[in-house]
């Protein structure tokens, strides 16, 4: 009878801490695992760039870029997106004539504005203030500048 007890209480003791030791087991190895990693789709670096058309659709939009093209020296598609380097090549203009003091960085700042506003006043019926702010009155003077080139 001695002999059943101490094997009974072996064999529970036993499978008690086996139990705990295949737990812990367990328990190491799921927090060792790696997630799953999964790439990225794209295969190429994406950088975004920024479109300011200032309210010009697109066909008004290509014909500021062939203006640009023709003449400072904007050597990007004809895509009806004025992006950063038809505003770099906007701000050579602005630079020379209508008193940009910026980088020729392509960002469409107030100072960017300012000029643009110069222009627009001067040729194409522009009557606000030059305020760096694109406003409805800048966004309509810049289409008549768009659709007499």
């Amino acid at each position: 009878m001695r002999t059943n007890i101490f094997t009974r209480t072996f064999l529970a003791t036993a499978t008690t801490v086996a139990l705990a030791a295949g737990s812990l087991a367990a328990a190491g190895t799921s927090f060792a695992a790696p997630a799953t990693v999964h790439p990225a789709a794209a295969t190429e670096a994406v950088t975004p760039q920024a479109v300011t058309n200032l309210g010009l659709n697109a066909t008004e939009a290509k014909k500021v870029q062939r203006w640009l093209k023709t003449y400072w020296n904007y050597r990007n598609s004809i895509d009806g997106k004025l992006g950063t380097n038809s505003w770099k090549a906007f701000q050579r203009c602005l630079k020379k004539y209508w008193g940009y003091t910026g980088p020729i960085d392509g960002v469409v700042g107030k100072g960017t504005i300012k000029a643009l506003q110069r222009l627009l006043k001067d040729s194409y019926g522009y009557r606000g203030p030059i305020d760096g702010i694109a406003g409805s009155g800048t966004k309509a003077a810049f289409k008549r500048f768009a659709n007499a080139h």
